[in-house]
C-alpha cells in the first residue's frame, strides 16, 4: 500500500516541555487504548495508523496529532518521521495483526507474507526512521508489542507464531546493539486480548468464528489492560529496563489451557 500522508499535518505543536510518544496501529484496540493512556499520563502522542478519519477522531480526542501512516511502506514511515522531528521520548510499536488459520499444509504465502511484513518489516522500519529522535531525546524508549504466541507454537497459528517470534527476536537483537546508547528497549507480550477487531480480521469477517475464540472464557484481557502494562513499563525511570513482560488473563494458564466456564 502506498505512502498516506495526504491527511496528515506537515509537523506538529507540542509544548517545549511535554514528552512526546509514538503509538502506531492506534486506529482500534490495543493502539488506541494505548494512545489515551499516554495522554492520560501527559504525553502528547501522536497517533499513527492507515485508518485516516480514526486516528483523526483519537486524535481530537486527546489532544494529539494524527497522522495517517501503513509502517509497511517505507515512504510512508518516512513521512511519520519527519512529522516527529527531531526528539521523541516514547516509541510503541503496536501495529500487527493475524491473517488466517490454516494448517502450514493449506498455508496461503500472500497472508504469511502479510503477516511478516506488518509484525516484522514494519516495525523494523519504523525503530530505522525514529531511532535518531529517541536518541536525541537521551532517555527514550521503543515498546514492541509482541504476544504469548512469539514464545510458542500452536496448530494453526505457524504464520502467525513464526511473525511475533520474529518481534521477539528483533527486540531481544535491537536491545543488545543499543547497549551503550540512552535508550532502553522493551516488549510487552500478550495472552488472549478480547478487542473489537483481531479476531474477527484474523478469520476474514467471520463473526462466528472470531467469538468463538473467547467463547465461555471468563475475563479475557482487555485493551485498556495491555495498555496500562505499556504505559507502567515506559514511565519507569531511565535507568530501569523492564527487558519483557508476559500478561495473560486469569482464565489463561498457557496458550493451549484455557479454562471455559465460571469460577
Amino acid at each position: 500500500m502506498g505512502a498516506m500522508t495526504d491527511a496528515s499535518p506537515t509537523t506538529r505543536t507540542t509544548p517545549i516541555d511535554q514528552p512526546t510518544a509514538v503509538v502506531t496501529g492506534a486506529s482500534s484496540g490495543i493502539g488506541a487504548a494505548t494512545a489515551r493512556a499516554l495522554a492520560a499520563e501527559g504525553f502528547h502522542v501522536l497517533c499513527a495508523a492507515r485508518r485516516a478519519d480514526r486516528v483523526q477522531a483519537l486524535a481530537d480526542e486527546i489532544g494529539g496529532t494524527p497522522v495517517t501512516c501503513d509502517i509497511t511502506d517505507a515512504d510512508s514511515v518516512a513521512g511519520l518521521a519527519a512529522i516527529v522531528g527531531e526528539s521523541l521520548d516514547v516509541l510503541v510499536n503496536n501495529a500487527g495483526g493475524a491473517f488466517g488459520s490454516t494448517p502450514v499444509a493449506e498455508a496461503d504465502t500472500e497472508q504469511w507474507r502479510a503477516m511478516y511484513d506488518v509484525n516484522v518489516i514494519g516495525t523494523m522500519q519504523v525503530v530505522r526512521a525514529l531511532l535518531p529522535a529517541l536518541l536525541a531525546a537521551d532517555a527514550g524508549i521503543i515498546c514492541n508489542v509482541g504476544s504469548t504466541a512469539g514464545r510458542v507454537a500452536y496448530e494453526g497459528g505457524a504464520g502467525y507464531t513464526a511473525a511475533k517470534h520474529g518481534t521477539k527476536v528483533l527486540t531481544e537483537t535491537l536491545r543488545l546493539e543499543l547497549w551503550d546508547k540512552p535508550v532502553r528497549v522493551t516488549e510487552i507480550a500478550p495472552g488472549m486480548v478480547h478487542t473489537e477487531e483481531f479476531s474477527l480480521v484474523r478469520f476474514g469477517g467471520d463473526q462466528a468464528k472470531a467469538d468463538a475464540v473467547y467463547d465461555g472464557v471468563p475475563d479475557p484481557l482487555l485493551a485498556s489492560d495491555v495498555a496500562d502494562a505499556i504505559t507502567w513499563v515506559v514511565t519507569r525511570p531511565a535507568h530501569v529496563s523492564v527487558d519483557e513482560m508476559v500478561i495473560r488473563p486469569r482464565a489463561q494458564a498457557a496458550q493451549h489451557k484455557v479454562f471455559r466456564g465460571q469460577y
